[in-house]
C-alpha cells in the first residue's frame, strides 16, 4: 500500500498538477514550451529526515558545494569548477559564446570551458563571474555608501540575540541589477530565482520560508528544497536551535517541454524513507564550513533521470532605454 504520507508527495503532486492544469508559456531566451501554475507551496518537517527527493537520484554532492560557494559570498564559478560541479557552467558560457562569435575568444565546447575553468585562473578571473548572484547579495550587498552588507550575518545576530523578532529576512532580489533596471554591463546573468528566504524561531525550533519566483521543477526545484533545508541546518546549529521547518513558497512552478518525458517517469515512482543529513558539531561559525563538515547517510534513490538545462533568462537591450526613457 502506497504511504501518501511520505513528505515527497508534495512534490510529486505538484508535478501532476502542473502536468495537467498548467497553463502553456514559451521561455523568452529560447522559445522552448513549458507548464505553469502560479502560487503553490510545500513544507518539509527537517526532524523526520533530510527533504533530498528519492524518485530520482538528486546530486547531493552539487548541493553541498554550492551552499558552500553561496556562504562564501562568491560570484565566479571557478570554486565548484575545481570541485567537478558544472550547475552553472551554461550561464557563464553564454557570454563566453558572444566573444566567440566575434573572434576574440577561441571556440570551446561547453565541457572545455568547464575544464578551463577549473584549471586556469586568469580564464576564471576573466569568465566566470556570473554578476552579483546569490552569495553575492547574501554576504556582501553593496550599499550605496560603499560598504559591503552581510545580511546573513546581521541574521545570525538577531536570532540569537532576538528570537521572538519577526524580520530576519534575507533577500538575493537587488533591483539595482536586474535588467532593464540595471546600468549597462552590471546586469545579473539570471535575476535571482530564489529571490528571499525569512528565518522564525518557535521554541527551541528554527525554521525557514523561501519564496521562490521561477521554478524548474524537474531539475532546479529538488536541488533548491535540500540547498534550502541544510541551509536551515547550518544556521540553526550556529544560533543553537534545532532544525525545524523547511517551507517552500513558489511563485511560477513550471516544468519545460523537454522534461514532459521525464516527469511521466518520476512521477510514477513511488517514494522511499528520506536520508540523514549529519553536520559537524563542532561548527558554530557561518564561515568555517567545507564540504567535508556535511555527511549523508541512508540515501537510497531510484535511477537518475536526466534532462537538458534550459538556460533561461535575458533580455531586450531596447526595454532599458525605453524604461529609463531613452527610448525614440
Amino acid at each position: 500500500m502506497t504511504d501518501r504520507a511520505h513528505p515527497e508527495y508534495q512534490y510529486l503532486d505538484l508535478l501532476a498538477d502542473v502536468m495537467a492544469n498548467g497553463v502553456e508559456k514559451k521561455e523568452f531566451n529560447t522559445g522552448i514550451a513549458l507548464k505553469s501554475v502560479f502560487g503553490r507551496m510545500m513544507r518539509f518537517d527537517l526532524s523526520q529526515g533530510f527533504p533530498l527527493l528519492t524518485t530520482k537520484r538528486v546530486f547531493w554532492k552539487g548541493i553541498i558545494h554550492e551552499l558552500v560557494w553561496f556562504l562564501r559570498g562568491d560570484a565566479n564559478i571557478r570554486y565548484l569548477a575545481e570541485n567537478g560541479v558544472h550547475i552553472w557552467d551554461d550561464w557563464a558560457y553564454r557570454e563566453y559564446a558572444k566573444a566567440v562569435k566575434t573572434g576574440a575568444e577561441p571556440d570551446l565546447t561547453l565541457d572545455q570551458f568547464g575544464q578551463k575553468m577549473a584549471e586556469d585562473a586568469t580564464f576564471a578571473a576573466r569568465w566566470g563571474e556570473l554578476g552579483p548572484v546569490y552569495g553575492r547579495q547574501w554576504r556582501r550587498w553593496p550599499a550605496t555608501d560603499g560598504r559591503e552588507i552581510d545580511q546573513l550575518k546581521w541574521a545570525i545576530m538577531k536570532l540569537k540575540k532576538y528570537p521572538d523578532r519577526k524580520h530576519v529576512v534575507v533577500s538575493a532580489w537587488n533591483p539595482e541589477y536586474i535588467y532593464e533596471m540595471a546600468a549597462p554591463g552590471t546586469s545579473m546573468a539570471i535575476p535571482p530565482c530564489h529571490a528571499m528566504f525569512q528565518f522564525n524561531v518557535q521554541g527551541d525550533r528554527l525554521s525557514c520560508m523561501l519564496f521562490q519566483r521561477s521554478g524548474d521543477l524537474f531539475l532546479g526545484v529538488p536541488f533548491n528544497i535540500a540547498s534550502y533545508a541544510l541551509l536551515t541546518m547550518v544556521v540553526a546549529q550556529v544560533c543553537g536551535y534545532r532544525p525545524g521547518e523547511f517551507i517552500h513558497t513558489l511563485g511560477d512552478a513550471h516544468i519545460y517541454s523537454n522534461h514532459y518525458d521525464q516527469v511521466a517517469l518520476q512521477t510514477q515512482r513511488t517514494p522511499r524513507p528520506f536520508p540523514t543529513m549529519t553536520l559537524n558539531p563542532d561548527k558554530t561559525d557561518i564561515d568555517a564550513f567545507t564540504y567535508d563538515d556535511f555527511s549523508l547517510s541512508g540515501y537510497d534513490p531510484h535511477p537518475s533521470i536526466r534532462g537538458e538545462i534550459t538556460v533561461v533568462g535575458g533580455f531586450n537591450e531596447a526595454d532599458r532605454d525605453e524604461y529609463m526613457g531613452r527610448g525614440g
